[in-house]
């Protein structure tokens, strides 16, 4: 049973930086895919990154390319999301993600994945 479990969200001013952290357990990351979305109330859940385990491809959306980071931890269980220049419309939950089957490719797509954390709320005030 692959259990995924999100921190590191929470209040920020516009401008302000958080580092969210994503922790599987009952399985690695490796070789996995590993994606970070975000939902905000009445929208769709909204892709923001994702890595491949195997060799690190990394994809992010334009929205937030530039200042969002995404990463590896050493010990293969979690991944982490480091947010810079945070907006207010930013105000959302964030989730990581992972699929079943190893990737070669970031999926951009919610249906490509999973497994799911239970989220962390960012709220960005202005």
């Amino acid at each position: 049973q692959v259990q995924l479990v999100e921190s590191g969200g929470g209040l920020v001013q516009a401008g302000g930086s958080l580092r969210l952290s994503c922790v599987a357990s009952g399985r690695t990351f490796r070789p996995y895919g590993v994606g970070w979305f975000r939902q905000a109330p009445g929208k769709e859940r909204e892709f923001l990154a994702g890595i491949t385990w195997s060799d690190a491809r990394i994809v992010y959306a334009d929205s937030v390319k530039g200042r969002f980071t995404i990463s590896r931890g050493s010990a293969k269980i979690t991944v982490y999301l480091q947010m810079n220049s945070l907006k207010p419309e930013e105000t959302a939950v964030y989730y990581c993600a992972t699929d079943r089957t190893p990737s070669r490719s970031v999926g951009t797509g919610k249906e490509m994945y999973d497994y799911w954390g239970q989220g962390t709320q960012v709220t960005v005030s202005s």
